[in-house]
């Protein structure tokens, strides 16, 4: 598939089937996290992949949510901001290089026929204390994986996103207001 097609087709799903994810998969998807991009190459991330019952409970708690409960597997990604790369202005780029983890994580699922969500509101503390995560060590997104009970409306999803007009900007910087040819809803 060309990426483009890729990129169009990975959507945020939330419904799942009632099907384990077979760990050959499982293990390409973190395969992707691992091979992705860091600042100096630092790599702060950590890959906390949860599948036992008991387990699930305690992070599907953490968030607030029904549809998660589908999911039988969640993946927390964590940033180590002891590992990180700091700029010179002093920005910590944990969250830059997990995000690019995340990204090719989602990619490569998608790929595989698999379907994730990225979920960022959840309740960190509650996380921690789940994981047991050491000081320094923050989960910053959970990610639900699984077969997907549902279909991307593709057509939508591309509906929804902004003109290549309204984003990029030639040598300067210039505002342009994004106006939706259709309502969202």
């Amino acid at each position: 598939m060309a990426f483009i097609d890729l990129a169009r087709k990975r959507y945020s799903s939330r419904n799942y089937q009632d099907k384990q994810i077979e760990k050959e998969l499982l293990l390409q998807v973190l395969e992707a996290g691992r091979v992705a991009p860091s600042a100096k190459n630092k790599q702060p991330w950590h890959f906390v992949v949860i599948t036992a019952d008991e387990s699930l409970k305690k992070i599907k708690e953490c968030y607030e949510r029904d549809w998660i409960a589908s999911a039988k597997c969640v993946i927390v990604v964590c940033g180590d901001h002891r590992e990180a790369w700091r700029r010179a202005d002093g920005k910590i780029h944990t969250d830059v290089d997990v995000s690019i983890a995340i990204d090719h994580m989602t990619l490569a699922a998608t790929d595989l026929g698999l379907a994730t969500c990225w979920v960022c509101k959840f309740d960190v503390l509650k996380c921690v204390k789940a994981l047991d995560l050491p000081d320094g060590v923050e989960p910053i997104a959970l990610l639900p994986i699984g077969y997907p009970a549902d279909k991307a409306d593709v057509n939508r999803h591309d509906q929804l996103r902004k003109p290549l007009d309204e984003i990029v900007h030639w040598e300067k910087f210039y505002y342009k207001p994004f106006k939706r040819k259709k309502p969202i809803l």
